[in-house]
């Protein structure tokens, strides 16, 4: 394992346990070790009107909206998710002109990593732990289907508040935005630190390319002992490493690309269909409005 692998790994976990130590009620336990299939909830439902604004002013980018998605979803409650979809009110702002810094930042719980277009946000961490002990450094992959977490055709479900958020590609989102294999992806949004949101398609040395995720399965078996045991087969976050080279993302999901909205060039994150799916860190400074609680 390199040492960006052992860094990464011990950010996310010591991140998340900084952010939810205090806490106030109690995580599910949980003693699940293998990877199910995911089973989506078919996305037939009508949410209700949705609005959402994109505006620049001032050196910002400010998205405004009701929370409302602007397509199709599943059944929420369901068996695994028993929240019911309310408006929220979405005022979120982000520089129009984002920086990079040297190092990245980890996406921390309780934080949005950004908002799409039509003003859901992306939330891909869950709330789920080994145990239920966040301080284990076993935190569930959501997508990994070992926690039956209710997501719709859209990898995304309902938090208690009503909120509706993505963890993981929009699928009814990038339809509606006309997203191609043989293009370069529509603007899907804006990540907290202002760098742009594309999925899975970009421009490389003025190629479409189709963008893959740096990040693979560890090799072998899970400690086990008072850790989880069984293969590592994507059931936790912590079963993936970061190997430089292994895509042509680096550690945030991100690359330099070309697009229409960036014709000189941009660093941006992109969504793929391998884990991580949503960006898990920033290149950029996350702004605070991106904190949302369940700290």
């Amino acid at each position: 394992m390199n040492k960006i692998s052992v860094f990464w790994g011990a950010a996310f976990a010591l991140s998340a346990v900084a952010a939810i130590a205090t806490a106030q009620h109690r995580f599910r336990y949980h003693d699940e070790t293998a990877t199910e299939p995911l089973r989506l909830v078919s996305a037939t439902v009508d949410p209700g009107e949705n609005i959402a604004s994109v505006k620049e002013k001032g050196g910002k980018i400010k998205v405004t909206g009701n929370g409302i998605p602007d397509h199709l979803v599943g059944q929420f409650p369901n068996r695994g998710n028993p929240h019911q979809i309310e408006t929220q009110k979405v005022k979120l702002k982000l520089p129009a002109n984002p920086t990079a810094n040297g190092t990245f930042t980890p996406l921390r719980m309780g934080w949005n990593f950004g908002v799409s277009l039509n003003g859901v946000v992306f939330d891909p961490l869950a709330a789920e732990f080994w145990h239920g002990d966040p301080g284990s450094g076993w935190s569930y992959n959501a997508l990994g289907g070992a926690i039956a977490l209710g997501l719709d055709a859209n990898y995304a479900h309902v938090q208690p508040n009503g909120k509706y958020h993505y963890h993981g590609v929009p699928t009814g989102l990038i339809e509606l935005l006309g997203w191609s294999p043989s293009d370069h992806s529509p603007l899907i949004g804006y990540a907290a630190d202002g760098f742009p949101i594309y999925a899975m398609t970009g421009k490389i040395d003025g190629k479409v390319t189709e963008m893959k995720s740096s990040y693979r399965l560890k090799s072998g078996n899970r400690p086990g002992g008072s850790q989880p045991n069984g293969r590592y087969d994507g059931t936790f976050n912590e079963d993936y490493t970061y190997v430089q080279g292994h895509g042509n993302l680096d550690q945030c999901n991100g690359a330099f690309t070309v697009s229409a909205e960036y014709p000189s060039g941009t660093y941006a994150y992109f969504l793929t269909e391998d884990y991580p799916v949503v960006p898990r860190c920033f290149m950029g400074t996350p702004d605070q409005n991106f904190k949302f609680g369940r700290q």
